[in-house]
């Protein structure tokens, strides 16, 4: 990731129990269409503005996402995410969602000492 993307919100979804309402919602409000991104045997969704640009998702709260507290959570980019997560942790905010990911990019969920949630999200060069 560039210089210019850190510390910027990189994506932005929302894991809820019943993602297909939701995704229907969104679809009927904001205009969205949703695009179907295969999972462990069902769907999540990316939300495609009228230009067909990727504007957010829409995911269900089962498998890899079930810890997932269900709001719009923002994903902020950060340099080194363990790192980012010893911050996070010395000045009194905690880890709600561990680290999860794959070779190129890592998150976790954190929350701030106020009790707002956000992610963390790092992009490593292959």
């Amino acid at each position: 990731m560039t210089g210019s993307k850190l510390g910027k919100i990189a994506w932005v979804d929302l894991t809820v129990e019943n993602a297909d309402q939701v995704r229907d919602f969104y679809q009927a409000v904001a205009g969205w269409s949703p695009q179907p991104v295969e999972m462990d045997g069902y769907a999540d969704y990316t939300m495609l503005t009228g230009a067909g640009e990727a504007a957010a998702g829409v995911c269900h709260a089962r498998g890899v996402n079930a810890a997932m507290p269900p709001q719009w959570m923002v994903y902020i980019s950060v340099a080194d995410l363990d790192e980012s997560l010893a911050a996070c942790q010395r000045l009194g905010g905690q880890v709600v969602v561990p680290i999860r990911g794959e070779a190129g990019s890592r998150f976790a969920v954190i929350q701030d000492p106020a009790g707002a949630v956000c992610a963390l999200y790092e992009q490593r060069d292959q």
